[in-house]
């Protein structure tokens, strides 16, 4: 960080200042106040992911290649979808704060994006920095990524429904621009959601190689929000669940098989044009180039599958553990034959697959989680499911598929939300203008 040539470089692709765009030199009045005054607003500590690492050096040698990583921040996709998925995870939702308008909102996004632009490329969040400015005042940024890289940092926004539409109407004049496919994800068999960390107005996916990039990210759009939004609930993950490119491995989830084999990947842009992005016949039209994100919060019984014997755990997967293989044989990749008595009529990988599922795909980018343990000595830990889909029908459809799922016995959703992931926004332009045009 603190690299001027990068910051000068940076600051040709910020947003332009007047009425429609933040400024290109700084955040706006309200999001300076914000930075003064919130930081209590995130007090926000790095958790068990900092401390997850495998410890071994080719381990670490791929950690040090992919600090060195940064991602754009404008483009025709918001990043943090099709982008190589990173090793941590923090997730936040936020609500509007009450008595806010449509200007607020507006200056809201127009400052966050400043921010994302600036802290995607490893800069701080605004050109005064952590040590810059006035020393009698809290400085804008709080300081603790730097000398850190971007860490392939990606922010990734969403709009909920309830930014829409609310208890007090149509709060920000979007009410009729609300996308039809925008509604709460039904209750589903098995569901015990706590209201507390679910839903939510807006929310912000930061994804990096390092988790105190990514928490720093939250904890600096958090401040900025001050007065304007307040942090809902938040998630850390660590352990990518998933892949998006045929380079990357097959991670695996804390059950430890391997998960997200059949993934959408980045470059099969046929898959992503027909199950992810929404194209330009797709409506309203401010979310063409966008998609859909689903957040589950999904709670594992670690101990109680720890004493599940392997062939069964095996039968409940349908894969073998070791390789990833299913059961009817073949190697990871190879497809399933669910024509024999080998995979089991209510194994996962059955009930999920494409083929009995009338062709519906999902692109994954879920996390482990561990929240310290819960009242009765075990684990908090489970599984922080992140999806994007073109409708979230497929996402209904599939949760629906699974209510025969044999993991369930070992599984419970505790959290949700469902939001509009706008497209990418342009240089000089904020994230989601086109809902406001």
């Amino acid at each position: 960080m603190n690299d001027s040539a990068k910051d000068a470089a940076a600051a040709d692709s910020l947003p332009e200042s007047g009425a429609a765009a933040s400024s290109a030199t700084g955040l706006s009045r309200r999001g300076l106040l914000g930075l003064a005054l919130g930081g209590g607003v995130a007090s926000l500590a790095v958790g068990v992911g900092a401390g997850l690492s495998g410890g071994v050096a080719l381990g670490r040698a791929r950690a040090e290649a992919d600090a060195q990583r940064a991602y754009d921040f404008f483009g025709a996709h918001q990043a943090g979808i099709t982008t190589p998925v990173q090793e941590h995870l923090h997730f936040a939702s936020f609500d509007m704060m009450p008595r806010t308008d449509r200007e607020d909102l507006v200056s809201l996004l127009q400052d966050w994006t400043y921010a994302a632009s600036r802290m995607t490329q490893g800069l701080e969040v605004s050109a005064t920095g952590a040590v810059g400015g006035d020393a009698e005042v809290p400085p804008d940024d709080t300081g603790e990524a730097l000398g850190l890289t971007a860490a392939g940092l990606t922010i990734t926004f969403g709009f909920g429904p309830t930014l829409f539409e609310n208890d007090e109407g149509d709060r920000y004049g979007i009410a009729s621009l609300r996308p039809e496919r925008l509604e709460r994800l039904p209750a589903f068999l098995g569901d015990d959601l706590d209201p507390q960390t679910s839903h939510g107005d807006l929310c912000i996916q930061a994804c990096a190689d390092d988790p105190q990039v990514a928490v720093h990210a939250i904890r600096n759009l958090s401040r900025i929000a001050f007065g304007r939004a307040k942090l809902r609930w938040s998630q850390l993950g660590f352990g990518k669940t998933s892949r998006t490119t045929s380079a990357q491995a097959t991670p695996r989830n804390l059950f430890g098989f391997k998960d997200g084999t059949a993934n959408i990947l980045a470059d099969d842009s046929v898959a992503l044009d027909e199950n992810v992005w929404l194209g330009p016949d797709d409506r309203p039209e401010w979310m063409v180039g966008g998609s859909y994100l689903v957040a589950r919060k999904i709670a594992m019984r670690i101990e109680t599958w720890d004493r599940v014997r392997l062939s069964e755990q095996n039968t409940i997967i349908g894969r073998d553990k070791g390789e990833g293989a299913p059961l009817s044989g073949g190697d990871e990749f190879a497809a399933p034959d669910f024509g024999t008595s080998a995979i089991d009529q209510n194994a996962h990988v059955r009930l999920a697959h494409p083929d009995q599922n009338d062709g519906i795909r999902i692109l994954r980018r879920g996390f482990n989680y561990v929240n310290g343990n819960n009242d009765l000595g075990r684990l908090d830990a489970g599984l922080f499911f992140l999806s994007y889909q073109r409708d979230p029908a497929q996402f209904v459809s599939l949760q629906r598929r699974l209510s025969t799922d044999r993991m369930n016995e070992y599984v419970t959703h505790v959290g949700s939300g469902i939001w509009a992931v706008p497209g990418g926004s342009k240089p000089g332009s904020f994230v989601g203008a086109d809902l406001f045009a």
